[in-house]
């Protein structure tokens, strides 16, 4: 079945769900060591969370690419979750969210949370023709982040270059069985007007792959 145009897919729990970042090894394996971001890590700065691994793996080039050679799985809480949706602002205009362009504007300057949709990705990191959303947390969002959400974070590098090696070495059944259960994330009615969600993201659909 094809999936709606735009739909959260992400590893989650009935408590937690999963995103991704990448990192340069200072920043990642002090996350690491400490179970949250420390210094070297920015608070000041906004930091972008995705919870699908392989538009993770298109961001960072399969951990390839310099200053992003950590890949860190983060599992937060729900509730922080579903608080940045709530405290969003669409990144472009979207007439079904907003009356008109000045009222997005006004939306994203008191918004500490960005909302972006991109391409989803195949194996090979081509586009495909569903988005994946990519979340921009600032200001309180990102405290909230590091004090309050993180639950736990797990370095995936090794997983995520296994699976590129399965798609170099053209087994894409293999590294197709790598990827983790990416299964739609339900919202509210309210959450899915709100980013801009083609529907509630309830079905039974499986992550593209």
């Amino acid at each position: 079945m094809k999936p709606p145009l735009r739909q959260i897919r992400a590893v989650h729990t009935e408590t937690t769900i999963r995103v991704y970042q990448a990192y340069p090894p200072e920043i990642g394996d002090a996350a690491l060591r400490a179970g949250r971001f420390v210094a070297p890590f920015k608070r000041e700065r906004m930091t972008w969370i995705k919870p699908s691994f392989l538009w993770m793996a298109y961001r960072c080039g399969w951990g390839a690419k310099p200053g992003q050679e950590r890949v860190l799985a983060i599992d937060i809480t729900r509730d922080g979750f579903d608080w940045a949706l709530a405290n969003s602002a669409l990144s472009h205009f979207h007439s079904d969210v907003h009356a008109d362009e000045k009222a997005w504007k006004a939306h994203m300057r008191s918004s500490p949370v960005r909302i972006q949709w991109d391409p989803e990705r195949n194996l090979h990191l081509g586009p495909l023709g569903h988005r994946s959303i990519q979340i921009g947390l600032s200001g309180e969002a990102v405290g909230k982040y590091v004090d309050d959400w993180t639950v736990h974070i797990t370095d995936v590098t090794a997983d995520m270059r296994a699976v590129h090696s399965e798609v170099v070495a053209g087994d894409l059944e293999r590294a197709r069985s790598l990827l983790p259960d990416e299964r739609p994330y339900a919202l509210s009615p309210e959450l899915t007007t709100a980013i801009g969600a083609t529907e509630p993201s309830t079905s039974s659909t499986t992550a593209a792959r």
